[in-house]
């Protein structure tokens, strides 16, 4: 599997989700400033809340803008056993049920699944709970972590 190609489809998946938040974004702002949205009474709030949601779209759009900074600027390497697994591993787990999952471990704001050929590939920051626990460990190596009152225990069957 390509790095560099996830990488891409990770740039790309943001780009559209930018364009949505921007979009968003514009119409509440438009909402909240159209003249007949204006409050008549203190129990019209229509004009307020789109206004609040324009700045929580805003918002949106920005993190978004900085995730793809971090995504432009990411540059993936390959795996050193010495070091074990790092920022931009693609990592396959196996559960007890004896299920493959593949993670590329990116940096953070790009949280997506995406496709590689055949197989699902779901992209986890070092931050995530799952991406903390997997710093550092090597082929062979066990990773676990606790959700709610459950602990998920994993190993590590490969590292590119």
């Amino acid at each position: 599997m390509d790095k560099f190609l996830l990488q891409q489809q990770v740039l790309e998946r943001l780009a559209e989700d930018l364009l949505q938040a921007e979009r968003a974004m514009r119409e509440a702002h438009e909402t909240a400033t159209h003249e007949e949205n204006i409050a008549e009474n203190k129990y019209d709030t229509l004009g307020l809340e789109a206004a609040y949601l324009s700045t929580g779209q805003a918002r949106r759009a920005e993190a978004i803008r900085q995730a793809m900074t971090h995504w432009r600027q990411f540059r993936p390497r390959p795996y050193d056993a010495s070091k074990g697994i790092q920022l931009g591993a693609l990592v396959c787990l196996v559960d007890a049920d004896d299920k493959q999952q593949q993670f590329f471990l990116g940096p953070n704001g790009g949280s997506m699944k995406l496709v590689s050929g055949s197989e699902f590939v779901q992209v986890i920051s070092s931050e995530a709970p799952l991406g903390r626990a997997m710093l550092g460990k090597c082929e062979g190596d066990q990773v676990s972590i606790q959700l709610a009152a459950t602990r998920q225990q994993f190993e590590v069957l490969r590292v590119d």
